[in-house]
């Protein structure tokens, strides 16, 4: 009987450890076909010279020749047949797109949040949802309206200039090419080079998407400090500007700290932004690595070396991530820290 009991209380044990997989299973298979099976054919053709004559048959082409590396020394010593593009010149400026706009979205969502947390300010419900709009446009939406916006012969943004230089006394009409401006305002900007005007206008236009979604989370993290706080620290003589530093600030770094590490990821790959935008013009000025990584495919139709590229990608924001969560301990708890 005790052997029969054994044998049972195993069999049930084991019923209940596997029921939870077998829930699973289904999500498995799907991420297996639509999301593992492309990356590790991505991996495979990538050390391939993969191309159009071989997408018939695919890794079956009898002429696909495997080429090893081959596919990332052409990336990383510029001997891909392309014009106009050096890997870490489009390296240097796609962190510097991503870090430029992280800089600026989370002071200003912090900002704008602490501001609609104010007591006495009218319409606050009316506020937030006005600048929650941004958030719910689509990137591609709001990347050709903007290219609309700098259009160079009839952008609002020239005409708003042009205004601008009307109340100041000046007639001439503003006619600024900033999409299409090769020089840079600023030649030193980067060790690689300056930038184009286009950047400067791509900076407007993301900051207008980003903001939006800092202030989100800020206002979630402010209205979660106790009053108490505030409260103990005016008893203690705190000023206002006191208050923000040594209270506001401290509390909101669990929040915005991990918020500033998507947003700077979101950036650092915002395809349909830029795309839409600029096209990574002018000359490729503007380029960022996934979209260079969609023209191999789509104008190139290298294959081979577009998997080669978005191995490179996977390993960059890999390493910013590791990199970026061990100085700042985002993903640690507060009983780890």
């Amino acid at each position: 009987m005790a052997t029969i009991s054994v044998s049972a209380k195993r069999k049930t044990d084991f019923r209940r450890a596997f029921i939870p997989y077998l829930y699973l299973l289904p999500a498995f298979v799907v991420l297996g076909v639509i999301t593992f099976y492309p990356l590790i054919y991505q991996v495979i053709i990538s050390f391939t010279d993969f191309q159009t004559k071989d997408l018939l048959l695919g890794l079956n082409s009898p002429k696909l020749k495997f080429i090893g590396l081959q596919n990332y020394k052409d990336i990383i010593f510029g001997g891909l047949p392309v014009q106009n593009f050096e890997f870490l010149r489009v390296l240097v400026y796609n962190f510097w797109w991503a870090i430029t706009n992280v800089i600026l979205h989370v002071p200003a969502g912090v900002l704008i949040a602490t501001l609609m947390n104010t007591k006495g300010i009218w319409f606050k419900k009316i506020y937030r949802a006005i600048y929650v709009l941004p958030v719910v446009i689509p990137p591609i939406v709001v990347g050709t309206v903007w290219r609309n916006i700098f259009d160079e012969q009839y952008g609002a943004m020239n005409q708003a200039l042009t205004w601008i230089g009307q109340l100041f006394g000046s007639t001439n009409v503003v006619h600024l090419r900033w999409l299409a401006e090769y020089l840079p305002p600023i030649s030193w900007l980067l060790p690689t080079g300056g930038l184009p005007l286009a950047y400067y206008a791509m900076m407007i236009a993301n900051f207008w998407l980003g903001w939006p979604f800092m202030v989100l989370v800020a206002t979630g993290a402010l209205q979660s400090i106790p009053r108490e706080l505030y409260e103990a620290a005016e008893i203690d003589g705190a000023s206002k500007s006191y208050q923000f530093w040594h209270v506001t600030v401290p509390l909101l770094k669990p929040a915005m700290i991990p918020a500033a590490m998507y947003g700077f990821t979101l950036s650092f790959n915002l395809f349909n932004f830029v795309y839409f935008m600029t096209g990574g013009g002018p000359s490729r000025m503007t380029e960022i690595l996934v979209t260079f990584a969609y023209d191999l495919v789509r104008n190139l139709r290298l294959f081979g070396a577009a998997g080669a590229f978005s191995v490179i990608i996977f390993f960059v924001v890999v390493a910013i991530f590791l990199l970026t969560n061990r100085l700042t301990r985002a993903t640690e708890s507060y009983a780890e820290s």
